[in-house]
């Protein structure tokens, strides 16, 4: 059975106090990387995304539908400009005239039904428009609360991460002065189990929260003061004095 003198013993107790401390820091670490808030704005965020994007391409579409409603408005009343200006010329037969008339009235009736549909499309334009600004605040503040609240994670994350550091300095320090076998044993103990060490408080291993059973607590008083026990429950190295029996 390995041993260390009591009094080393019973240090353990308070290197176990600061790696309770930095398992307690590590664990705040990871409910602040977590924190359910940045989840359900990043997946806000997304959606917000997926409908900007959607609005942008209705007022892209829109936009080309009403540059070709354009042309065709244009390319219309350039012909009709032209029609009337032969027209008003006189020149040529009366009949080539008639028929010149009868085209710039059907020109007319073609121009004013573009025209219509340039100012649908112009409507629609405004209102797609509208939407894409709207969506666009939506993605804004949304992003607005993310930064806000990733500020203020990332504080509290620099807090311990502080924290930790000046622990794990006081650790080093603390366990530099420790048994080198008994560090050993506590230190793989600690990886194994989750807890290096702990009373043994009046029958009861405050490694597992349980009363140790008369077999077991028998077996341990019968160990020498010296002896390195472990707690058959939880099993951490058990630590003893004649206060706690």
């Amino acid at each position: 059975m390995a041993k260390a003198a009591p009094a080393e013993q019973l240090k353990l107790l308070e290197l176990q106090g600061l790696d309770a401390k930095l398992k307690s820091l590590s664990n705040r670490r990871r409910t602040l990387e977590n924190d359910p808030r940045i989840t359900d704005l990043e997946a806000a965020l997304s959606v917000a995304n997926g409908e900007l994007g959607a609005a942008k391409m209705a007022v892209h579409d829109a936009e080309l539908e009403l540059k070709r409603a354009e042309a065709d408005v244009e390319q219309v009343s350039s012909r009709i400009q032209r029609d009337e200006a032969r027209l008003n010329s006189g020149t040529g037969l009366s009949k080539d005239l008639m028929a010149l008339q009868s085209d710039i009235a059907s020109l007319n009736r073609r121009l004013s039904s573009l025209e219509d549909v340039e100012l649908e499309v112009m409507e629609r334009l405004e209102g797609l428009r509208e939407r894409q600004s709207a969506q666009q605040k939506i993605v804004d503040d949304i992003q607005g609360s993310f930064a806000v609240i990733r500020a203020e994670l990332d504080a509290a994350l620099g807090e311990v991460d502080h924290e930790a550091s000046a622990v794990k300095g006081r650790r080093a320090e603390f366990a530099a002065g420790l048994d080198a076998g008994l560090l050993a044993i506590y230190d793989k103990t600690l990886a194994k189990r989750g807890v290096g060490a702990a009373r043994l408080f009046h029958g009861k291993s405050e490694g597992s929260g349980m009363q140790l059973s008369p077999g077991d607590l028998a077996e341990i008083k019968a160990a020498a003061e010296d002896d390195i026990v472990f707690c058959p429950d939880s099993g951490c190295i058990l630590v003893r004095s004649a206060e706690w029996s």
